[in-house]
């Protein structure tokens, strides 16, 4: 990478801020396991605490920070709430952050 492209880079300061709103929310021990448990997929809150091992009284306070952040999507169906990345560059991201944290090969997602 020359400097022209770290200076362009820089410039883009509405991709730098939504790249730092993400890291932020997601920089908590518990966060980043619940988008372990998500990856690429789309999974409801129950699965969420079952994989998780808290209460979900904890993680639905995760999660709604997640979802403040604009880093996960909701979906409701019937009484079940489901979460997903929302934001292709996040997921971008969690998808090389399960692979390197969580032992989780992306090839076979």
């Amino acid at each position: 990478m020359n400097k022209d492209d770290i200076f362009t880079l820089i410039d883009k300061h509405e991709h730098i801020e939504t790249a730092a709103r993400a890291l932020k929310a997601i920089a908590h021990p518990l966060r980043l396991k619940i988008l372990c448990v998500l990856g690429e997929g789309e999974v409801c809150v129950q699965d969420i605490v079952d994989a998780v091992g808290t209460s979900q009284s904890n993680i639905s306070q995760h999660l709604a920070i997640l979802r403040d952040k604009d880093v996960l999507q909701t979906r409701k169906d019937a009484n079940r709430v489901f979460y997903r990345v929302g934001d292709p560059r996040t997921l971008q991201l969690v998808s090389l952050m399960r692979e390197v944290f969580c032992g989780v090969d992306n090839d076979d997602n």
